[in-house]
């Protein structure tokens, strides 16, 4: 994952169809922020527009202060004249933070308007549901941290982009539900915004991580692909043309919710039967407890105990290596569903718990293709991203520059007239 590469850039590499409804001065910005840098006569090819129309308004982003011009070596190291020109968005100037909760730790980072990171910081937490005040307090104590070690004062964000699991309307920024909180139905995003003094966009988290691979990772340059992770819980978020989908609600694609068995094994959001209650942490555990005899998780921390599991599997114990082989049936199972449901491009699995390979051995893998369709087309393909939780962050700083973005540029002046036979919003 890049995150902060100078001239890397950032952002979905391809526009969406709904592109064209925004202003060209936003299109502009975004397309000059996801190439990294580009010369002037190339941004008016790539979105099919004049010349003279790019040039009018990147002056106003260069006198707005959000663009730059920066000077680049000629093909070849060579030529007479004025070096070549491009542009490049202004590094610095304007500042959101990304923060993710989560039931082990929260983490933040701050980046700024190019998409590059400053400072991260990490709070440990207990691993039991916190009060709203406490979550509050510990939002305010990253902030204060990340801001210091990134050289800047809070007063300096223009923003806030927050992560948590569970069922979240981003909307209304209310949380209906989230294992990390000891109460529902909370309207956080307004009481996080009036403890920290800016404002705040919520989203879940797993929403957030495909939000991270879209503007920094494997999905930058595809319409269409799906991110399932498995941490604490098991998410999933959907890339369909360039952008997020969330549902008619903003609660779609709750994949760990989706049931795998009638009256199953409980799952942690009350119900039974959930792909999370076999799949997740805590199911690992549950059977582990069981099958080996380990000691009440009161006692070791989940972490440890999955580690021990593992190590036993490893060392050829078949209790410890059967819990995984089940739990990388269903996982089987929950791929070639969403390769039934939406045939993506790639279907990225994230998260720290894929440092466990038995989740994802060869035999998951083929059990997946023999649940799928058989459509004599190859399957989606696969990879395996094991970031930390520093990833969450990342896609929960995109959000809140996402927003800032369009708050700056998304009521400008209309579009200008395209050059004649131009697709709208299209790329050569």
């Amino acid at each position: 994952m890049q995150t902060g590469e100078e001239n890397s850039g950032c952002g979905p590499l391809m526009p969406p169809v709904t592109t064209a409804q925004r202003p060209l001065k936003q299109q502009i910005f975004e397309h000059v922020r996801g190439l990294g840098q580009v010369p002037r006569v190339q941004v008016a090819r790539d979105l099919r527009v004049s010349p003279a129309s790019v040039t009018t308004l990147t002056s106003e982003l260069i006198e707005a202060g959000l663009l730059e011009e920066v000077q680049t070596p000629r093909e070849g190291g060579w030529g007479r004249g004025r070096p070549a020109v491009a542009l490049r968005v202004r590094p610095g100037g304007y500042y959101v933070m990304g923060l993710k909760l989560s039931d082990r730790e929260h983490t933040a980072v701050v980046i700024d308007l190019a998409g590059r990171r400053l400072a991260s910081a990490t709070v440990a937490r207990d691993p039991r549901p916190l009060s709203v005040k406490a979550t509050l307090d510990a939002g305010e104590t990253l902030m204060q941290r990340v801001c210091a070690e990134g050289g800047i004062t809070p007063d300096q964000l223009s923003g806030v982009g927050l992560g948590t699991p569970g069922f979240i309307d981003g909307d209304t920024g209310v949380v209906h539900w989230s294992p990390v909180l000891d109460v529902r139905g909370v309207d956080l995003a307004s009481l996080l915004a009036e403890r920290l003094g800016r404002p705040v966009q919520i989203d879940n988290d797993a929403n957030l991580v495909t939000l991270a691979e879209l503007w920094f990772g494997a999905g930058r340059s595809l319409s269409d692909f799906a991110v399932v992770t498995i941490e604490h819980g098991v998410g999933m978020g959907f890339v369909m043309n360039h952008q997020l989908y969330r549902g008619a609600r903003g609660l779609g694609m709750e994949l760990g919710h989706t049931k795998v068995q009638l009256d199953g094994a409980l799952c942690r959001c009350g119900q039974r039967g959930c792909l999370e209650a076999y799949l997740a942490d805590y199911a690992l555990v549950r059977e582990a407890r069981t099958a080996l005899n380990l000691p009440d998780p009161e006692t070791r921390s989940v972490g440890v105990l999955l580690e021990s599991l593992y190590e036993q599997a490893k060392q050829g114990n078949p209790a410890a290596h059967s819990i995984f082989r089940r739990a990388g049936r269903y996982l089987a199972l929950a791929l070639a569903n969403v390769a039934n449901l939406f045939d993506p491009q790639l279907i990225i699995l994230s998260g720290e718990r894929m440092r466990y390979d038995y989740l994802y051995a060869g035999e998951t893998q083929a059990e997946m293709k023999t649940m799928m369709l058989e459509t004599g087309r190859a399957p989606p393909a696969l990879e395996i991203h094991a970031w930390g939780d520093m990833i969450w962050a990342h896609g929960a700083a995109a959000l809140a520059l996402q927003e800032l973005t369009a708050q700056m540029l998304g009521n400008g002046r209309e579009a200008a007239p395209r050059e004649p036979g131009a697709r709208e919003g299209a790329l050569s």
